[in-house]
C-alpha cells in the first residue's frame, strides 16, 4: 500500500478507487497526422531485450510506474509492486502469448522498458520513435513524461522525442493493452487470435529540422498512362523547394511548397507499366534542404468499368488466396522469410492476387509484392458487429485506414482498400462505411474500394446497400460448409446481375489432415476437396465474378474453434499449420487458376 501513499500517486489512496485512471493517457494523439515517411532513411533499431511485466489490473497506470526513477533496491524507502528497471526481460518484437504458457490467454496491459542512450542533443536535429505495430492501445512515456497513445493493433505510429530527450541515459516505457472492447476496431468478437504486445520492429530516426513528412507518387488514373502525380508534405522551417529525381525516366523537377508545406506537381512521363507479368519499379529521390528520402515505385492503373476489372487497360481476373499473419511458433510476428514463403506458395497456386486479412499486414508484404508481381487487397478490421453509432469507433477506424493508406499508397501491388468484413446491413453501418469509402478516396483516388458484403438469403441474391458506394463487391460465401445447401449458390448465381465486379473474398471448408483427422465427412480432406470442386464448377460460369480469394492459405490459431478436430485452430488452410504440408484442395485450386490464366492470355 505504500506506493499508493507516495508522492507518485498524488492523492493518497484515490488511485485504488478511481476507475477514470486511464482518461489522462487516452488522448489518441499518436495518429496519422504524426506519421513520418521513412523509406530510404537510416534507422537505429531498438529491437532486442526490454524489461517486461504483465499488469492485469492496470496497477501501473494507477500507481504511475512510469514516474519511478532508477534506484537500487536497498535505497528505496517504500515497498513497490514492480520495478521498471530490473527483473524479467522479453525480446521485441514478440507476442507475449508465445513466450510463456501462463500468458497464453492473457488480455490486459503489459509494460516494456528500456534505456535509450543519447550522446548529445543537437539543436539542428529531430528524433522520431517509430513503432511498427503494438496490439492494441500503446501509451508512450519517456523519462517519466507521458508523450501520447495510439489506437490500432496493426498500423505504425510515431512519437517525436526531440524536445524530451536528455544527454546521457534516457528511459523509454510502453504500456500496451490488448483488451477487446465493444468500441474498438475490431470489437470483442473476432475470428482470429487476439495476440498482445509490441510485435513489429521499433526504431529511432534522426532527421534535420525540416523534413519530408510524406511522399505520394502515382500514375495519373486517366487511361493515358503518360502523367505522374507527385505530392510531398514538408514539415519544419522553410528551406526552399522540393527536388524530385526519377533517373530512369529522365525526370528532374523542383516544386515549391505552399503555405501549408504541400508541394504538388504533375509530370509528363511514359513509364514502363507495372504488372504481375512485368513488375517494373523505378527509383525515386525527394530532397528538401538537408533531408532526403527514397522509394521504389511502380506505375500502373487499376480500373473498374461496369462488372469488369482492368489493369493497364487489359481485362483482369484476380486469381487469389486469403492470408493471415499467424505462425505456430512466433504468433503474429512475421519476417521477410515468412512473407516470401507465402508468396512462393501463392505462386505455386498460380495466383496473381492475395487478400491480406483482416487487418494491415507488415509493410514488407506490399514491398515484396511490388518486387515479385502480386496484386493485393489490404483492409482494416471493421469486422462483424462494430459499434457503428459511436463517433469514437468511427474515429478509430478512419485513423487506421489513413495510416494504412499513407504507409502503402506508393506500392503498385496494392489495388484495393477494403473497409469492412461481413457487417450487418443497417443505416448506422451504411453511414459508417460510406464515410470510410469517402476517406479512402480522399487520401488515395488511384485505387479501388471494396468490402465483404452480404447476400440476401431470403431472395438468394447478392444484395447489399453498401455495394452502391464501393468499386468491387466482396462476397464471403461458404456453400458446402456453413451453408449446407449448395444448390442455393447456383440459384444466387442465376438471380444476381450486379453492375460491379464481384470478388469471392472467402470460401472454403476445414480439413484436419492429422493422424486423428476423419477420413470422410465434415473436417476430412476429402470433404474439403469436394467443396472446392463444386465451388470451382459453379463460380467459373459467372461472368461477373472477377476474382476469388478462398479462405485460407495456412491453418491458423483462433480461440473460438474448439471441436475435437480444430482444437483452437481454423483448419480451412490449403496448407497445414506447419506451412509445408499441402492438402489435396491446394492442387485443385492451382489447376483451376492455371486454366484461368491461359484463358486470359488467349483472349
Amino acid at each position: 500500500m505504500a506506493l499508493e501513499r507516495s508522492e507518485l500517486a498524488d492523492n493518497a489512496l484515490q488511485c485504488l478507487h478511481d476507475e477514470g485512471y486511464d482518461a489522462p493517457y487516452n488522448t489518441q494523439s499518436l495518429n496519422h497526422q504524426t506519421m513520418v515517411f521513412v523509406q530510404g532513411r537510416d534507422a537505429e533499431s531498438l529491437d532486442g531485450k526490454w524489461n517486461f511485466c504483465v499488469d492485469l489490473l492496470d496497477t501501473g497506470l494507477r500507481q504511475k510506474w512510469f514516474s519511478m526513477l532508477p534506484q537500487a533496491a536497498e535505497d528505496r524507502l517504500e515497498p513497490y509492486d514492480y520495478d521498471p528497471y530490473l527483473g524479467e526481460q522479453v525480446t521485441i518484437p514478440s507476442n507475449w502469448q508465445m513466450l510463456k504458457e501462463k500468458w497464453y490467454f492473457f488480455e490486459g496491459s503489459a509494460w516494456y522498458t528500456r534505456p535509450l542512450a543519447v550522446d548529445k542533443v543537437s539543436a539542428d536535429e529531430r528524433k522520431f520513435l517509430r513503432i511498427g505495430a503494438a496490439q492494441y492501445d500503446c501509451k508512450v512515456f519517456l523519462n517519466g513524461a507521458f508523450l501520447g497513445n495510439h489506437y490500432g493493433g496493426s498500423t505504425p505510429f510515431f512519437v517525436e522525442l526531440t524536445d524530451k530527450l536528455q544527454e546521457g541515459e534516457n528511459w523509454l516505457m510502453l504500456c500496451v493493452n490488448n483488451t477487446r472492447t465493444t468500441d474498438r476496431v475490431p470489437m470483442r468478437n473476432t475470428d482470429w487470435f487476439n495476440y498482445g504486445g509490441v510485435y513489429r520492429e521499433v526504431a529511432l530516426y534522426t532527421t534535420p529540422k525540416t523534413i519530408l513528412r510524406d511522399l505520394f507518387v502515382a500514375l495519373v488514373p486517366d487511361s493515358a498512362y503518360n502523367k505522374i502525380s507527385i505530392e510531398a508534405q514538408v514539415d519544419g522551417p522553410a528551406v526552399g523547394d522540393v527536388s524530385i529525381s526519377i533517373p530512369d525516366l529522365g525526370i528532374q523537377a523542383s516544386i515549391t511548397p505552399d503555405a501549408e508545406g504541400l508541394a504538388k506537381i504533375i509530370i509528363d512521363a511514359s513509364p514502363e507499366l507495372w504488372s504481375p507479368e512485368n513488375p517494373r519499379l523505378y527509383d525515386i529521390t525527394a530532397t528538401v534542404g538537408d533531408d532526403q528520402v527514397t522509394d521504389r515505385v511502380g506505375f500502373r492503373q487499376i480500373e473498374q468499368t461496369g462488372a469488369d476489372l482492368f489493369l493497364n487497360g487489359k481485362p483482369l481476373f484476380l486469381r487469389g488466396i486469403s492470408v493471415h499473419e499467424d505462425d505456430a511458433e512466433t504468433g503474429k510476428v512475421t519476417s521477410e522469410a515468412d512473407i516470401r514463403r507465402r508468396f512462393s506458395h501463392a505462386r505455386e497456386l498460380n495466383c496473381n492476387f492475395l487478400r491480406l486479412a483482416h487487418y494491415p499486414h507488415h509493410e514488407l508484404a506490399s514491398q515484396i509484392a511490388d518486387e515479385m508481381g502480386f496484386l493485393l487487397w489490404e483492409e482494416i478490421p471493421v469486422y462483424w458487429a462494430i459499434d457503428f453509432e459511436n463517433p469514437a469507433t468511427l474515429r478509430d477506424a478512419e485513423n487506421q485506414l489513413i495510416e494504412l493508406i499513407k504507409r502503402d499508397r506508393n506500392r503498385a501491388s496494392v489495388v484495393i482498400w477494403s473497409v469492412g468484413n461481413e457487417n450487418p446491413d443497417s443505416d448506422p453501418r451504411l453511414n459508417f462505411m460510406r464515410s470510410l469509402v469517402e476517406t479512402a478516396k480522399q487520401f488515395d483516388p488511384t485505387r479501388l474500394t471494396s468490402a465483404a458484403c452480404l447476400i440476401n438469403h431470403a431472395k438468394n441474391k447478392i444484395e447489399d446497400r453498401l455495394s452502391d458506394y464501393i468499386d468491387v463487391i466482396g462476397i464471403n460465401e461458404y456453400y458446402g460448409w456453413y451453408e449446407e445447401n449448395f444448390e442455393d449458390l447456383i440459384e444466387i448465381g442465376l438471380n444476381s446481375s450486379p453492375e460491379k465486379p464481384v470478388v469471392i473474398s472467402e470460401t472454403g471448408a476445414d480439413a484436419d489432415i492429422s493422424a486423428t483427422g476423419p477420413k470422410k465427412g465434415l473436417f476430412s480432406e476429402a470433404y474439403q476437396t469436394h467443396v472446392y470442386e463444386r465451388q470451382i464448377e459453379t463460380l467459373r460460369t459467372l461472368d461477373y465474378v472477377k476474382g476469388i480469394s478462398p479462405w485460407i492459405l495456412y491453418d491458423f490459431r483462433v480461440e473460438r474453434r474448439q471441436n475435437v478436430f480444430q482444437q483452437g485452430t481454423n483448419k480451412k488452410g490449403l496448407i497445414a499449420g506447419d506451412k509445408q504440408t499441402k492438402k489435396e484442395a491446394f492442387h485443385k485450386l492451382a489447376a483451376f487458376y492455371a486454366s484461368k490464366r491461359h484463358e486470359i492470355e488467349a483472349d
